[in-house]
């Protein structure tokens, strides 16, 4: 269950993406409750503007936003990213929680919909933002990644290559992209060392979330029934992104609100720099 301590976040700001379902929603409602000012990242103002209202209805005077933003286009990344840091608001945590799974589709800048979306997007929003972040007294940068990176034994770098076809991207793929999150948050706190910022990769647990989205209903339906609530997902992102005792911890991987060791993959430190290199290349 999701801990309450009212207004111990108060003077803290939360950037989450897709924070308008799911394990974000949940998020980003659990932040509010604590005082935290919150930021929501998210496509469409129809579907976020009833979160707004249901957090400032239950919070009267919370702090909660809208930023217009589709993590898997980079146009769209750079854009809202220009459009909040010139707002002048502080980013005290930057959540990157929007993920997909099961596309066969590509995004507007050609690469496969899952990888542009888990992966090269909040890539290209976190070294955006990352100055602001580094403004904050304990800035943090948490993925949302999962256990399905455990499986992975290598990556076919041409995931990262653009495309003029789009093919099925199935869970192979999506444990791909998380493992990538795992090591994204190991490198970045190799990167930021000695800075006060430290950065986080979890497993959210199993959880019915709007994730799924891409797969047949009948598949949706049928998995969501052995799945965690959206609350009990958010708990461990909600640990990572505010417990006071991770503060001088950073790059390390959690599930359960305990670090655990990821896939050694994730501890290659030259795969995780190659990945960064490669998605720069990806981003420019």
């Amino acid at each position: 269950m999701i801990r309450v301590n009212t207004a111990d976040l108060q003077g803290r700001t939360f950037f989450v993406t897709g924070a308008n379902s799911g394990i974000g929603r949940a998020l980003v409602e659990a932040l509010a409750a604590r005082g935290g000012a919150v930021v929501l990242a998210t496509r469409s103002e129809e579907r976020t503007r009833p979160v707004l209202s249901a957090i400032h209805s239950r919070y009267p005077g919370a702090r909660a936003q809208w930023v217009s933003l589709d993590v898997s286009d980079l146009t769209s990344v750079r854009r809202a990213a220009q459009t909040f840091l010139a707002s002048g608001h502080p980013v005290d945590v930057l959540v990157n929680n929007a993920g997909i799974a099961g596309t066969r589709a590509l995004s507007a800048d050609g690469y496969d919909l899952t990888y542009a979306t888990n992966h090269i997007g909040p890539f290209l929003l976190t070294n955006l933002l990352l100055p602001r972040v580094r403004e904050s007294s304990q800035g943090r940068v948490v993925n949302v990644a999962s256990a399905a990176h455990m499986m992975v034994k290598r990556i076919d770098w041409s995931v990262l290559e653009r495309r003029a076809t789009p093919k099925r991207s199935g869970f192979a793929d999506y444990a791909v992209t998380k493992l990538m999150n795992v090591l994204h948050a190991k490198e970045l706190a190799r990167r930021v060392g000695g800075t006060r910022v430290t950065t986080y990769a979890l497993h959210p647990g199993a959880v019915a979330s709007n994730i799924w989205r891409a797969l047949p209903r009948p598949l949706q339906w049928f998995g969501k029934l052995f799945m965690l609530s959206n609350e009990q997902g958010a708990d461990t992102p909600l640990y990572c992104a505010t417990a006071p005792e991770l503060a001088t911890t950073s790059g390390r991987y959690y599930d359960r609100r305990r670090e655990v060791r990821p896939n050694p993959l994730a501890e290659d430190e030259a795969l995780a720099k190659e990945l960064w290199a490669r998605t720069e290349a990806a981003v420019a």
